[in-house]
């Protein structure tokens, strides 16, 4: 299993919009092939971040099936144009 990370620093004054999108995008990431559970937090001390993970049964599960799949242009125009700047993703896996 691996885990992946992204920051998301959403535009001022957006962060509800963000939330309604992200609530429909959820549909389509929660249906990929390799997907295991996913997790929105949003940030106590600033109003317009946000932390998503996303765990995956393997990385290509995410880079090759998720963001290579037709439906990832619709999560990309649901949610993309809401990041300030865009964000970087990271993965990680369990060592202990």
């Amino acid at each position: 299993m691996i885990t992946e990370v992204a920051v998301l620093n959403i535009k001022k004054n957006e962060s509800e919009m963000f939330e309604t999108a992200f609530e429909e995008a959820q549909l389509i990431i929660s249906s990929m092939k390799g997907y295991i559970e996913h997790e929105l937090l949003k940030c106590l001390e600033e109003a317009n971040k946000y932390l998503l993970i996303v765990r995956w049964q393997n990385l290509e599960d995410h880079t090759e099936g998720f963001r290579k799949n037709t439906q990832y242009s619709e999560w990309k125009n649901l949610l993309h144009h809401f990041y300030e700047p865009f964000p970087i993703v990271v993965h990680y896996k369990k060592i202990f």
